[in-house]
């Protein structure tokens, strides 16, 4: 009989919380540690073991994986027990910056761990969605001895061996996701405020969504041909984006998110302008002015 695979979770978010059922249901053992002792005492009663303390919880097992609100939190909780991290995996999932991965990986290497970096792309915490998976980033050997027990979290896309290469990819698709949240919001209240029902939207909302591979395919075509827009382009989307802005506060909704589009486009006129020559707005986004 093969011994039961087991690994350690440290902190119990949402996400945390998600990670222990995951690994429960596929029959991975389980210890838990989480600064407020409640959530841990919950994850115990799913049948995870509770450690009392960073050390123990280290000391449970090979595999140490990492929910936590950002990187800096990583230094708080394992400085705690730094002499016991000497030969343990550390598999951060937390979200941060490519640079502040990078630079946790060398910290955990320091101290005689080894390192991998991950980002789920998820919806929400529901990492069982058919929809979810989990970037990793870290030596490819790392990786590859640790798949396997690190597989019930979600499907797996590894990118290579730069800590920082799961953040990058992670954070670029938020940037995608941030805004659609705000905006998908500012639609719903412009339609209750002017009056209308939002269940009678919502079939056209998911309707439009329908063209949005078709936009972001030629996008990427264009951006690596040089990039999408010009001033006539420019022109066109301020006007739009003023138009969104006037239907919002006509009716009460905030507009924030348009007027910060509203500027960024009037920024593609002035460099334009400024630059004699069609500056296209993946340029622009880059910090190229010509």
């Amino acid at each position: 009989m093969q011994p039961q695979r087991s690994v350690t979770v440290i902190g119990l978010g949402p996400m945390g919380r998600a990670m222990v059922r995951a690994f429960l249901d596929a029959g991975v053992a389980v210890t838990v540690w989480n600064r407020s002792p409640e959530k841990a005492a919950a994850m115990a009663e799913l049948g995870a073991t509770r450690a009392a303390t960073v050390a123990e919880a280290l000391d449970a097992n090979e595999v140490i994986v990492l929910s936590l609100t950002h990187y800096a939190a990583m230094y708080d909780v394992l400085g705690q027990a730094p002499d016991h991290l000497p030969g343990k995996v550390i598999a951060n999932l937390s979200s941060d910056s490519p640079e502040n991965a990078r630079r946790g990986g060398a910290w955990v290497r320091e101290h005689g761990a080894r390192f991998l970096s991950g980002g789920f792309m998820s919806a929400g915490d529901n990492i069982t969605h058919p929809a979810s998976y989990l970037f990793y980033s870290g030596p490819r050997v790392d990786f590859e001895a640790h798949a396997d027990l690190l597989r019930p979290l979600s499907p797996q896309e590894y990118l290579g061996d730069d800590d920082g290469l799961a953040q990058v990819f992670y954070q670029a698709l938020l940037t995608v996701f941030h805004p659609w949240t705000l905006g998908y919001h500012q639609a719903l209240a412009l339609i209750e405020n002017s009056g209308h029902d939002v269940a009678r939207f919502l079939p056209y909302a998911l309707r439009s969504h329908e063209a949005f591979p078709f936009f972001m395919t030629e996008y990427a075509a264009s951006a690596k041909a040089g990039g999408w827009g010009d001033l006539a382009s420019y022109t066109m989307m301020v006007a739009g984006a003023q138009h969104i802005i006037d239907a919002s506060e006509e009716v009460g909704v905030d507009a924030s998110l348009s007027h910060a589009a509203h500027r960024l486009w009037r920024k593609g006129i002035e460099a334009n302008s400024s630059a004699g020559e069609p500056i296209p707005l993946y340029r622009l986004m880059r910090g190229e002015t010509a």
